[in-house]
This record gives C-alpha cells, structure tokens and sequence, in this order.
C-alpha cells in the first residue's frame, strides 16, 4: 500500500532520531577509491523489500545489470520520512534519490534543493515513454523536478459471488450502489469494506468521487483561495456519502478497524466490495475470493459535476534527486543509469509482475490465470471512453490538508460529521495554509 499518510506528526525528538537513516545515506557517498559508486535511495516505507516489492525488484534488476553500483535503500513511515526530509533540505544533506510528496518537492525546488531531470530523462530516452500529463504535473517553472515511483489506479475490488448469491449485479450509478447496499444490510453482509483505525488515508474511492463532482474544475480555486472546500457541490458529495452509512454500507467496526483488517474481511469473503487499489491486487489473487473479483472504478451520479466516466489511474507522489547530485560526476552517471533503468520496459514488467501497473507507455505481459485480478484493474483502466483526471485530490495539498479531508470523510461515514461539517473541516485546514 505505497504512498499513504500516517495522519498524525511525529514528535520533535522521534524526528531528530529519524534523521539518522538519512545522515547515514548522506554519508554514504564517499565511497572507496576504486570501489562501487554508492547511491542512496530513501522511501516511504520502514520494509521496502516487504511493503514494496516492485521497487526492491527494480533495485535488484539494476544492481545485477550494474555491478559498478550500489543502491542503498533506506526507508520510514511516512510522517518520519518526510519530517527527516524536511530537516535535510535545510542542512543541505538530502539523499540522492527519495520519495516525497509533491507540495513538499516544490517547496524544495524553490529552495534549490532539487536537480532538474529533463536532460537526464531526455538522455535515457525516458520522457516519451512518460504520458506528457505525467510529465507536465511534476514541472514547475519549467523544470522537471519529479518522476512518478508508481501508479494510482484505485477503485472498488468487487467480489461477484457475494452479489449474485444475494440476487445483485455489480451496480454502475449511485442509486443502484445504495440499492445494493440496503439489500446486502437487510442481510447483515457488509457492502463497502474500509478501515478508519490507523488508516484514515483509505478512502481511495471517495477522492475519486470528489473528482465527480468538480475537483478538477474547481482545484486551482482551491489552491489560490478564490474556491471554498464548502461549496454545494462538494457537500451533496457528502450527503451522498451519509446516504451510504444509513443504507448499512459500512462495517459496523468500521472506526476501530484498520485497513488491514479490511482487506481481511474482503478476502474472507465478508464484503462486496474493498476500497483498495491494484497493491491488494497481489493479496486477493492468492486468496479464495480470487476467481470471483472484479475490479469496479466506483458509481456514476445523476447529480455529479462534469465528466463521470473517470478512473483514478494517476502518477502517485514523485521520485526526485537530490540537486547535490549534480556536482558529484560519478554519482551522476549512477542516478542517470538508475532512473533510465527504473523507466525502461524490463523494470516496468517487474513493476507489472509485482503488482503493480506499468507508469510509462509499457504494454506489459500479463498471464490471464496467475494475474487475473490484476488484469481487471488494468482492463478497466483501458475500456473504451473512460478517462482519467490529472491527479489525486489529496496529492495536491500539504499533507494537514489531506489529514482533513480523509478525517472529513470518516466523519460522515462515522457519524460524526455533518456533511457541511465535514466540508467546513476542510476549508478550516484550507484557511490555516
């Protein structure tokens, strides 16, 4: 599950312990005369030979294919990583290579901490195999400061038996989504499994609503002030939301579950539906539910703002270089190698083979048996006449702004929050910006 929040910060001394993995990669640069170039990679995961094999099956592929190099993982959750990360840029000793969040890139980049990457991209031959909205969301001021570590396809992993046994077809609007839930709670079968405890970042398929009613339009609005979060469009989104929780769409535990405990009850065949995204891929092809899941990109509404035929299959929070790197010549040629590596089809096909979609052009190869629940999610990202927006809302904002607006849709699916609470918690963290 890469790329998610931890919603609260860190202590001040937690984070000054928290910069030790990143003193050390700093460190780690002054390599042996004659020995391997040394180049550090830093995550947004404490394992990520376990919580991201897709990565750690690139670094893998190039290390083999570079025996001159050596690629020094290092990884922490998400509120350390980017603390660290922030503390490093103003001392000037960030890691080579790292995962971060686009508002903390930029932030960076206006700092003159990062290193522009289009002569490199354009040197491996990477920018055109990159979809020119890929590219275009990680520049600013004409420099190309960030290339996508993996994809966001997200949506609703749907278990068909589940449904059928219960007289129900997979739903395509809102009405029919309600419909269904009623159904299944009469049931006692829970329909929409999600997990607020620990995770309040699993709401992957509500972002994609905020995208059916207007995100795109009104985002910019919302990043100068000119827009409110509060708008009526965003609070009958909302509403739609409590329509869910009182139709019985949600576990009842749904507030001390955590999304974890979610995918479990999904894959106990518990729900028919999981807000997940292709990372659960992996997990439910190995388990009994398998040969019965669909991938669903999540209803359509009659009420909705713009454009409903979307899928949530965007660039995830980008990879950039450190601007140090630049004035090490050897260190250089390894970061130029790695990333045309990390872009080329054979890393993209082990992106695939791990569970991940492809972020470049890439047709990858899938076995329709072994990969079969994959193969949904990529099938319906592809279907003919859907389309994508440009980015995942919470990506856009600082990282209090994307805590409220999954606290903002826990609220209501809690009973916590109004919906016009909800959008008010949000503009609150807005106005705080």
């Amino acid at each position: 599950m890469p790329g998610y929040p931890f919603r609260r910060p860190v202590a001040a001394v937690a984070t000054l312990a928290a910069l030790l993995p990143l003193a050390a990669c700093s460190q780690a640069s002054d390599a042996e005369q004659g020995g391997p170039t040394t180049i550090t990679l830093s995550m947004q995961n404490p394992d990520v030979k376990t919580a991201d094999p897709a990565t750690w099956a690139i670094v893998e592929a190039f290390e083999s294919a570079n025996p001159d190099v050596d690629v020094e993982v290092s990884g922490q959750p998400v509120a350390e990583h980017l603390q660290s990360l922030s503390i490093a840029a103003q001392s000037d000793t960030l890691p080579d290579v790292f995962w971060v969040y686009k508002s903390n890139a930029e932030e960076m980049l206006a700092g003159d901490r990062l290193l522009d990457l289009q002569p490199i991209l354009e040197e491996q031959g990477v920018i055109d195999s990159l979809p020119a909205t890929t590219v275009e969301y990680f520049t600013s001021d004409g420099t190309v400061f960030g290339v996508p570590y993996q994809g966001l396809l997200t949506g609703l992993w749907t278990n068909t038996q589940v449904l059928s046994d219960h007289g129900l077809s997979t739903p395509t609007t809102f009405d029919e989504l309600l419909q269904v839930a009623e159904t299944l709670a009469d049931e006692d079968v829970v329909t929409i499994s999600n997990g607020a405890s620990q995770s309040a970042f699993s709401v992957w398929q509500f972002l994609v609503w905020l995208d059916r009613f207007g995100f795109e339009e009104k985002m910019d609005g919302l990043l100068d002030g000119s827009e409110s979060w509060e708008n009526p469009d965003f609070v009958r989104m909302y509403e739609h939301i409590a329509e869910l929780r009182d139709a019985g769409a949600f576990s009842s535990n749904v507030s001390t579950q955590t999304y974890q405990q979610a995918v479990d009850q999904f894959l106990q065949g518990e729900a028919a539906f999981l807000d997940a995204g292709v990372w659960a891929a992996g997990a439910i092809q190995d388990s009994e539910v398998a040969p019965d899941t669909t991938f669903w990109k999540g209803p359509t509404f009659s009420d909705g703002v713009g454009e409903q035929n979307i899928i949530m299959n965007v660039a995830s929070a980008p990879l950039v270089v450190a601007k140090k790197v630049g004035e090490d010549e050897a260190k250089l040629d390894a970061v130029e190698r790695f990333l045309g590596f990390y872009y080329s089809d054979e890393a993209q096909q082990l992106m695939v083979d791990n569970g991940q979609p492809p972020v470049t052009t890439y047709e990858p190869e899938l076995d329709e048996k072994e990969q079969s629940v994959l193969k949904s999610a990529l099938d319906a990202a592809r279907e003919e006449g859907v389309s994508t927006p440009g980015t995942q809302p919470d990506l856009v904002f600082p990282v209090a702004v994307s805590n409220a607006i999954y606290d903002s849709i826990y609220g209501v699916i809690q009973d916590q929050l109004t919906p016009e609470e909800a959008a008010a918690l949000v503009q609150r963290a807005l106005d705080a910006e």
